[in-house]
């Protein structure tokens, strides 16, 4: 499909289209359309979904312009993300309704596990149509909770034959000196989560049953290396407290039909040097990697207490961006769906 837009003209044009045509690059690279500027056109080609989002986000920048209000990267990454949300970038695009599109099939028939936002609507979508998925995003926006339904899903329905939950042993800020027991009773305080979002979708029983078996693990990252995880959905959560040498030593360890969600918040970082987050990092070099999807929730998309939204708005607004990173998918890409860039960092 082809589509010719008309340029508005001088400063607005210059605002519409970016420092250096950067919104335009953006355009490419999310949504894999063509653009070529020329005698106060521009020319968008690729397949029709694409383009008609590329038009309406085109159309929203130029209403920016009108009142000569430059945008960020991360600013134009967000309007692609609701255009996209709005057009239906859904899962399974099938005959079902988008209710059940959205609703994971657990084990636990007291729980129906759904996404409530159309970010993790896309966080959704992201999953079922990648290999390896990275999202970030504040505390109650349902990273580790959908990743864990999304595999319990999958297992349920022969999709994968395991499931491998694993988590960095990095402390919250506080030494916890020597702790009593076993390898195992070590590791337990900081596997906690991942065990608490399996209770909510399984049987304690059923659990215990499927560890028993391999069927389930639940492991720390230090525990990975060596291995290859064949037809297995492996999920590494608080990933933005692993080093870079830990996040490629992790990654490597996909192996045929498996699938990887990575999963952080990179306001919570507890390494002595966050600026050496093994998430930053791999986020900045997959960006462009075939295969991979990256998605960036925001506190609207949080769904825990409503307070909880509240704080985490409160503590964006007063604390220092010198840190802040962002990521932003834009899914069933043909290159492999794009991150943004925007700001010095990389993430969100």
């Amino acid at each position: 499909m082809e589509l010719t837009i008309s340029l508005p003209h001088g400063d607005e044009r210059l605002v519409m289209m970016g420092s250096a045509e950067q919104n335009l690059k953006i355009l490419r690279d999310s949504l894999g359309v063509k653009i070529s500027a020329r005698d106060g056109t521009l020319r968008l080609s690729g397949g029709s979904r694409a383009v008609g989002e590329a038009a309406e986000v085109l159309e929203r920048l130029s209403q920016n312009a009108r009142h000569r209000k430059a945008l960020t990267q991360q600013e134009v990454m967000d309007i692609i993300t609701t255009v996209q949300a709005q057009r239906g970038a859904i899962v399974g695009e099938g005959e079902a309704d988008e209710h059940e599109k959205y609703q994971l099939d657990v084990y636990s028939r007291r729980q129906h596990v759904k996404a409530l936002t159309d970010g993790q609507r896309l966080y959704l979508d992201a999953i079922a149509h990648h290999d390896l998925t990275f999202c970030t995003g504040p505390a109650g926006t349902g990273k580790t909770y959908l990743a864990v339904a999304s595999a319990v899903t999958m297992l349920k329905h022969d999709q994968v034959r395991r499931l491998v939950l694993v988590r960095p042993a990095v402390e919250a800020g506080e030494k916890l000196g020597f702790l009593p027991g076993n390898m195992q009773e070590k590791v337990n305080p900081y596997l906690r989560p991942l065990m608490d979002a399996l209770h909510d979708m399984m049987d304690y029983d059923q659990i215990q049953r499927f560890m028993a078996t391999d069927l389930i693990e639940i492991v720390p990252l230090a525990f990975m290396r060596g291995r290859t995880l064949n037809d297995a959905l492996i999920i590494l959560d608080e990933a933005q407290n692993t080093t870079r040498q830990q996040m490629l030593m992790f990654l490597t360890r996909l192996g045929h039909g498996s699938k990887m969600i990575v999963t952080g918040d990179t306001s919570q970082i507890d390494l002595p040097d966050p600026t050496q987050s093994g998430l930053i990092d791999a986020v900045r070099r997959l960006r462009r990697v075939p295969g991979a999807a990256f998605v960036a929730l925001r506190p609207r998309d949080i769904v825990r207490h409503s307070l909880v939204q509240r704080i985490v708005d409160a503590y964006d607004q007063t604390s220092p961006r010198a840190a802040d990173h962002g990521a932003n998918h834009r899914p069933n890409q043909p290159t492999g769906s794009q991150i943004d860039a925007a700001n010095p960092a990389g993430l969100e």
